[in-house]
């Protein structure tokens, strides 16, 4: 292709200086590349082919190609985009969201989409796109600062640096201009304004950007922790029972305010809390907050699966978006909800939820896709809401019945349409309904579907793997089992390179180094995983993949993880994560890893490296327990004593379904389990020393029950299994 050509498919941005040749002539061919049936997603079409490109075109990464035919002359994160900085004397922009970010997607529309604000940016400063979900550790350095200036965040995230990536001003969404959706000043005065700063008064600047750092350094970077610090006792957990209590929605479930978000009520803790105290206040809340999440317009109740949040405090109006960790969190939860308390409702929505997730966001390969968006055909919402109208010409003679049943009424309830919920439960009507729900998903498949966002995230991959296995456990479906395997397996195939993970995998290529949470949550689905199947390789890739969280990840002066490996990036700030979100941290859930761990394998080693996290942060738990509630199941482990259950049967027989169903039926979650056939056991016993010895008594399946070197005799009667773990009350 000439050059002529060249410049004929990738013209000018505005203001910004000429593209080099070679950069322009790969933007001509991956814009050819990606053939006629291409649709740009930009406002700046000339005969249907988008008038500017620009380097986020030859990025993988959904969101980065979702601004690559913005006027604004974006680079991705690298060091190419800071010397240039560097060159020009320039102030650098970083924004940073993800691909299904609805307020990403106005500001893109808004500002970056904008030529008269492109070509200020593109002749002032040097901008930089991120996908926070590619790179949770450059998001994390530049939010804490945003959170320090403003004392809030979220995305889009839009922060201000030196060329020396120090941040000295930011925020989230800005207004493209001066008194737009009621804000005194837009984006282009600010823009203006920071400009004339950074060339008139650099030594403001440094400053601000010298004490923002230090700031971010101090939130970030490991603390140190007295010697003679003990590791916290359970005292923490009742301190957030109590502001739990204090704070909880007695009507609608969750805490009492708006918009909620599932995370904000640890239901999983709750559930433990409530087996080792007996509370029934606390069993309370988190049943009445399951139900009420489920029944109410934040569930997708044709489809199944949890969108993001509710705006308001019933349930009822939705965050459109459907983000897979979601999803993940949410069908253990449900599930292990189910194993509490024996509710149908309960595992139905456990089985709604995993079904969705394999029927809308499972690779052909194995592996979980990331996220749905909230809009479609310019809407937020549009395509999950109805009128009557469109419910009767589908269901005929059923749709009054639906309609009363899913609350649908003429005015609507969002934007004159109905987001479909439910008042009252009953699961007879629910099933009764389900010819007619089949009937709408069917209609609802015609309509323009939300984007999808089809990278392969190995740390959600590894929570939606645990999702699979409790599913397959509380429900007895193997179906489940099969899925979180081939999704195992993919990851292990694919995202690993000479025994390191990979972060992120789309288009048939793995990238980015893998970060503490692609270790920790994919270890904790791996030992779910072998709990429900008794496969002994998902134990063994764990006890692996440990190894490697030990020797890249560990902080050995304090105890507890860091985020990035030590051979990685060097950063402003290398985060020790400390804050549990709408995902768990990576310290919280490979604390429990390790805990887990050392009783299946009997290593103190692994004590002693629980022992020494909890210490390093024993001052955040006994202060703030609410900002690490995650950390809290660990806690509750490590109060326990963990139940060592050891399944054994003869070689050549099937698993024996009588004795797993009692583990099925029973919320027992501080245990390890461990299965096979007598050679199965035998093979493991490197692994894990407490299997020595075990035999099926009589050729016939036996379990043994210990606890911290006490047990049980062992049996064949499930009666007596089942007698076996019920639970000593108290902390």
């Amino acid at each position: 292709m000439s050059e002529v050509q060249n410049a004929t498919l990738v013209s000018a941005l505005p203001g910004a200086a000429e593209l080099p040749a070679d950069l322009t002539r790969r933007l001509a061919e991956a814009l050819t590349a990606k053939g006629p049936g291409y649709v740009p997603r930009t406002h700046h079409l000339k005969e249907g082919r988008p008038e500017y490109t620009n380097r986020l075109l030859l990025e993988g990464s959904p969101y980065l190609l979702q601004h690559a035919h913005n006027p604004v002359n974006w680079y991705p994160w690298g060091d190419e985009a800071f010397e240039d900085a560097r060159r020009l004397d320039r102030p650098v922009l970083i924004s940073i969201g993800y691909s299904t970010c609805h307020w990403c997607h106005v500001m893109e529309g808004e500002s970056f989409e904008d030529v008269q604000i492109a070509q200020f940016l593109n002749e002032n400063y040097v901008c930089i796109k991120v996908d926070r979900e590619e790179r949770p550790d450059v998001d994390a350095i530049y939010m804490s600062a945003v959170q320090a200036l403003t004392g809030s965040g979220g995305w889009p995230l839009n922060v201000f640096l030196t060329p020396g990536r120090a941040p000295f001003f930011g925020g989230t969404y800005f207004p493209p201009r001066d008194g737009a959706r009621g804000m005194r000043k837009g984006f282009l005065s600010i823009l203006a304004e920071l400009l004339t700063v950074y060339h008139q008064d650099r030594e403001r600047i440094e400053r601000a950007a010298s004490d923002l750092s230090g700031i971010v350094r101090d939130l970030l970077s490991a603390q140190a922790v007295p010697a003679d610090v003990d590791a916290p006792d359970a005292s923490p957990i009742a301190a957030a029972m109590s502001a739990y209590k204090r704070s909880f929605d007695g009507t609608h479930g969750g805490l009492a305010r708006a918009p909620k978000f599932p995370s904000q009520l640890p239901l999983r803790l709750l559930l433990r809390v409530s087996r080792r105290t007996g509370d029934a206040d606390v069993l309370q809340m988190a049943t009445l907050t399951l139900e009420k999440m489920a029944s109410g317009g934040m569930y997708d109740q044709v489809g199944g699966g949890f969108h993001r949040y509710s705006t308001d405090p019933e349930w009822l109006v939705p965050h459109f978006e459907k983000m897979l960790y979601d999803n993940a969190l949410l069908a253990v939860a449900y599930a292990e909800a189910h194993q509490a308390t024996g509710r149908p409702d309960f595992a139905r929505v456990t089985r709604e939820v995993l079904d969705y997730v394999l029927r809308e966001m499972t690779a052909p390969e194995g592996g979980f896709y990331s996220a749905t968006d909230a809009d479609s055909e310019g809407e937020e919402g549009r395509f999950f809401v109805w009128t009557p109208a469109e419910l009767k010409e589908a269901l005929g003679s059923e749709a009054e019945r639906f309609m009363r049943y899913y609350g649908v009424t003429e005015s609507g309830n969002f934007e004159g349409r109905n987001i479909l919920h439910v008042r009252e439960p009953d699961e007879a009507e629910h099933a009764a309904l389900a010819a007619a729900r089949s009937k709408l998903y069917a209609l609802r498949e015609q309509r323009i579907a939300p984007l999808r966002d089809d990278k392969i995230l190995t740390s959600w991959n590894g929570l939606m793997i645990s999702g699979f296995a409790a599913g397959a456990l509380a429900l007895g479906d193997a179906r489940y089992a099969q899925a979180g395997s081939r999704a195992a397996d993919f990851l292990l195939t694919h995202l690993r390179e000479s025994g390191r993970l990979r972060r992120s995998f789309l288009n048939g290529k793995s990238q980015f180094n893998a970060y503490l949470d692609d270790y920790a949550f994919l270890i904790q689905g791996l030992l779910d995983l072998y709990e429900v199947t008794f496969e002994g390789r998902w134990l063994r890739e764990a006890l692996a993949l440990a190894e490697v969280v030990e020797t890249h990840h560990a902080d050995p002066q304090t105890g507890g993880w860091f985020m990035t490996s030590d051979d990685h990036e060097q950063l402003l700030a290398r985060e020790k994560p400390a804050y549990d979100g709408a995902e768990p941290s990576g310290n919280s859930v490979h604390l429990l890893n390790v805990l887990r761990l050392g009783e299946l394998t009997s290593e103190d080693r692994f004590r002693t490296l629980g022992e020494r996290a909890f210490k390093a942060f024993a001052p955040q738990l006994t202060e703030r327990p609410l900002a690490l509630s995650d950390m809290l199941l660990a806690l509750d482990f490590w109060t326990d004593a963990p139940r060592e259950i050891v399944l054994v049967w003869p070689d050549g027989d099937e698993t024996p379904k009588a004795l797993v169903d009692v583990l099925r039926k029973t919320f027992l979650p501080n245990r390890i389990v461990v299965g096979g056939t007598e050679r199965a056991l035998g093979e493991l016993t490197a692994q894990v020393p407490l299997v020595e010895g075990k035999r099926a008594l009589g050729g016939a399946p036996t379990v043994f029950v210990c606890e911290r070197g006490r047990c049980e005799a062992p049996t064949t009667d499930p009666a007596v299994f089942a007698d076996q773990l019920q639970v000593t009350k108290g902390y």
